[in-house]
């Protein structure tokens, strides 16, 4: 067969075999057509498919621009009451507890009585005093009358007036003695007046330590009585140090406490520590309350509230935006170039689903929401534009 097929090639003219030369260059043109044609098939789908997995993988994220607050804005503190005035009643006399007229509850004036102590042994040291008292006017009486006889004398020659000097120095000695019998009189007659024991101010009695036949003894520090004075209250509040600039002395606040809710009480502000407390970065905030009334108890919590004015360059942000990472709290900023720039901030008060961001935020800035967990600094990001975002939570929903 192939000796025939050679034969008919021999046999075939220079114009066939120049024609058959070209649909054989023809075919081969087209093959490597298609095989060249298949290779670019190829390549283009495979940079197609890169290309999809590369936008793939740039995330895409709601961006939000931080709000104001407004002209005025709550702060909310916890605060506690005190007395204006808490004194501790102490014995000033040794003695035994005689009476005791009011019990804690009892609402007292200035000098009123809340006990009577006995005290024999003052009373006999004050009868002491008194009669020594009486001897020593005895005594001067004595010195006066022999001091004139003996300068009357001294005007004859009769005496010396070395001796009538004598006579008129001991008169003047025995006044002293009297004026000194005299001062230890007051002094024990002062004393007697801490039988009785008062109140110093107008109050209520929030504690009685003593009862009848009780040993009294001044020197043992033990109190009788504790009186505070309820009206008016001083508040003291723990300011944020974020926020001490804007708390200025007779600025007005409101509180309310747990057992009248819904009943706002009026406050000013009298004074501050003037200083930082270390510890808790606070700043001690004195208040004063007006209790007519009497429905506030020292010692009780109380929710402050004072009005601010708001602060440029403070920002409320979602809470969703916040990136928890250990360089500390962070947001993602969105670049000109779509990139993320992830920035530390200082909160402040916290509202649920939005915080305040005192600090670390730039004006115009936009940050943004729900960040990947794995989003990075320098992250090349797609914004979603609005249609976008409430379609795909309505999907979720």
């Amino acid at each position: 067969m192939q000796h025939e097929s050679e034969q008919y090639l021999r046999e075939m003219s220079p114009e066939a075999k120049a024609r058959m030369k070209r649909i054989g260059v023809i075919v081969l043109a087209v093959a490597l057509l298609i095989v060249a044609w298949g290779l670019f098939s190829r390549y283009r789908e495979s940079r197609d498919v890169n290309t999809w997995t590369q936008q793939q993988a740039i995330p895409s994220v709601a961006v939000i621009s931080p709000s104001h607050g407004g002209a005025l804005r709550d702060l909310v503190l916890p605060g506690s009451l005190q007395p204006f005035i808490d004194a501790p009643i102490y014995a000033r006399v040794d003695g035994y507890l005689l009476h005791w007229y009011h019990d804690i509850g009892a609402r007292v004036k200035t000098g009123e009585l809340l006990a009577d102590i006995d005290t024999p042994e003052l009373d006999q040291q004050l009868q002491q005093a008194k009669a020594d008292l009486v001897s020593a006017l005895a005594n001067q009486n004595l010195a006066d009358v022999t001091a004139r006889r003996w300068l009357n004398l001294l005007a004859t020659d009769s005496v010396s007036k070395q001796e009538t000097d004598q006579k008129v120095a001991d008169l003047e000695a025995r006044k002293a003695q009297v004026d000194a019998a005299r001062a230890n009189v007051r002094r024990i007659e002062a004393f007697e007046t801490f039988k009785h024991v008062v109140s110093p101010f107008n109050g209520v009695v929030t504690a009685r330590k003593t009862d009848v036949g009780a040993l009294i003894n001044a020197g043992s520090g033990i109190e009788l009585f504790n009186v505070a004075s309820v009206d008016p209250l001083r508040l003291y509040v723990p300011v944020p140090q974020n926020y001490t600039p804007q708390i200025k002395k007779d600025m007005q606040a409101s509180l309310v406490v747990p057992e009248f809710p819904g009943k706002k009480f009026k406050a000013v502000v009298v004074r501050t520590s003037g200083s930082i407390n270390g510890n808790s970065g606070t700043l001690l905030v004195e208040l004063s309350v007006s209790n007519k009334e009497g429905l506030l108890t020292p010692g009780s919590y109380a929710e402050v509230t004072f009005e601010l004015p708001e602060n440029a360059a403070i920002r409320r942000v979602p809470a969703s935006a916040l990136i928890f990472r250990a360089q500390g709290l962070q947001l993602a900023v969105l670049q000109p170039d779509s990139h993320v720039k992830l920035v530390n901030i200082s909160l402040g008060r916290d509202f649920g689903t939005e915080v305040e961001v005192v600090a670390g935020l730039q004006p115009g800035d936009r940050i943004v929401d729900s960040p990947p967990d794995s989003l990075a600094n320098g992250d090349l990001v797609r914004v979603m534009d609005a249609a976008a975002k409430t379609g795909e939570k309505g999907q979720h929903s």
